[in-house]
């Protein structure tokens, strides 16, 4: 898949796969940062992309990010739009600090990584009825199950 990317600093690389294996690529932070204790930040990662269409570019920490620098991504997982790809519009990781201590993000480190993944807007069909019956709410599949052998063991005691 090609990809137009433009460097904000020519003098750091681009991001790249690590292995032959990976199916996230690693975004360089651009500038040193330091995010204080409860803090979110919003690091630059140094590239404007131009997301091809009918893909999306995710936006996810590295595994090691909380055990290493002990900052998270608080909305979990960056949505990069098809749109998004103006002079202005840098990647940038928002992160949050969940230590008492300010932690400092190193110009040129690897904190997040991208995905590009196939995407279709919805046509919405609106509809009266699914035809199906409720399960429950979050966290509920299977309760019902475990319900009926709990009621159905009560009944054959």
């Amino acid at each position: 898949m090609q990809i137009r990317i433009k460097r904000i600093d020519l003098t750091l690389p681009l991001p790249k796969h690590e292995s032959g294996g990976a199916v996230g690529f690693d975004f360089v932070t651009r500038e040193t940062t330091v995010v204080e204790p409860g803090q979110i930040a919003l690091v630059p990662g140094n590239v404007i992309v131009q997301v091809p269409e009918g893909h999306a570019l995710l936006i996810v920490p590295r595994s090691s990010l909380p055990r290493k620098k002990a900052l998270v991504c608080p909305h979990s997982i960056g949505v990069i739009d098809q749109d998004y790809h103006g002079p202005d519009d840098e990647i940038l990781v928002q992160v949050q600090n969940m230590s008492d201590e300010s932690v400092v993000v190193e110009r040129g480190e690897r904190i997040a990584q991208g995905m590009f993944v196939k995407v279709e807007q919805a046509q919405w069909e609106e509809v009266e009825t699914h035809g199906a019956e409720s399960r429950g709410g979050f966290g509920s599949t299977g309760e019902h199950v475990e319900e009926e052998k709990q009621e159905e063991a009560m009944s054959t005691s």
